[in-house]
């Protein structure tokens, strides 16, 4: 499984503009890393999108692409809106490829 991180938004965004996305494969990781993380990705995917109104000036938006095999899923959702399911796969992958 192969699982990208694109950021959009937020104060910093000029620094990013352009930079690739961030890939994690899974056939790269540690046994205990690779099932963790597709735990997180199976909650993520299954989970509500949260919905808040409202606007958000500076919010970061992310979008995780998640591709098994043939099929490819897309999570999108922002600091502003965002699924404690969401935030734990974020939070892990963030720390994972701060660790690279």
């Amino acid at each position: 499984m192969k699982v990208t991180l694109e950021t959009d938004g937020g104060q910093a965004a000029a620094i990013r503009l352009g930079a690739p996305p961030e890939v994690v494969n899974t056939d790269t990781l540690p046994g205990n890393a690779a099932a963790e993380l597709s735990q997180l990705v199976a909650a993520a995917v299954a989970a509500p999108e949260e919905r808040r109104p409202g606007r958000a000036p500076d919010a970061m938006s992310y979008t995780i692409t998640v591709e098994d095999g043939d099929r490819a899923t897309v999570l999108t959702q922002s600091d502003a809106a965002m699924s404690p399911e969401f935030a734990d796969l974020l939070s892990w992958l963030e720390k994972h490829l701060a660790q690279r």
